[in-house]
């Protein structure tokens, strides 16, 4: 008699998203949270620290349009974000799965925020300053946690070495570069996201596209799962 099969149990740690799926997401809210400091914000980067950099050198040198205290407060938040999740690693523990969650948690959490009081104190100097602090402590968080990760190709903020790879390894015979579509899937996240971003700051103001990157993060934490 041929004994009962033991029923299959599910690891709850494998359900939801493939991790690909969700830094493919995030990507498209970087998108909108550049979109949202650069365009309203004082031409001020929050997620994308490569340009940051950029600008506060600009801003040093006196270009016109630039800032150096929002640049600064950009950089400095950004900085305090990566050490925080820097620090709450090791309770975390070594699974990428709680770290990612924890971190796009937060950044749910800080992006509704910075929604919230663009909505309700709009165009104000104290309102510039709040949405810049919430946005890129926000995205230091992340890019800590996604840091930890060492999935190639989707950092989920910048792009310059991905487009590198997508030029240095296209073969005109034999395209066959494994990553080339992740690569290429990653740009068009980046691209769409700024865009739609874009559209709405030009049209409806900060409020609403800091509500959906919140929504979206928030989204993806629930639904993340630990594998890639």
């Amino acid at each position: 008699m041929t004994a009962p099969t033991p029923p299959v149990e599910r690891d709850p740690e494998k359900r939801g998203l493939r991790l690909v799926a969700v830094l493919l997401g995030l990507t498209v809210v970087s998108g909108l949270i550049d979109a949202v400091s650069y365009l309203g914000l004082s031409r001020v980067f929050t997620a994308n620290m490569t340009g940051n950099v950029v600008v506060l050198g600009f801003a040093a040198a006196g270009a016109p349009g630039f800032s150096v205290p929002h640049t600064a407060t950009s950089l400095g938040c950004f900085l305090l974000g990566a050490a925080t999740a820097g620090r709450a690693a090791p309770r975390l523990g070594v699974g990428s799965r709680r770290r990612i969650r924890f971190a796009l948690t937060a950044e749910a959490v800080l992006v509704g925020a910075a929604a919230a009081v663009a909505f309700a104190r709009p165009d104000t100097h104290g309102t510039r300053y709040a949405l810049i602090a919430l946005t890129a402590y926000a995205l230091g968080l992340r890019n800590a946690a996604v840091r930890t990760l060492r999935v190639a190709d989707l950092t989920t903020t910048v792009l310059t070495m991905t487009v590198t790879a997508l030029a240095a390894e296209f073969r005109l015979a034999d395209a066959t570069a494994h990553r080339s579509p992740r690569r290429s899937a990653s740009v068009l996240a980046m691209a769409g996201g700024a865009c739609l971003g874009a559209w709405l700051v030009l049209h409806h103001g900060p409020g609403i596209p800091l509500l959906l990157a919140a929504l979206v993060s928030g989204v993806l934490a629930m639904l993340t799962s630990g594998r890639e």
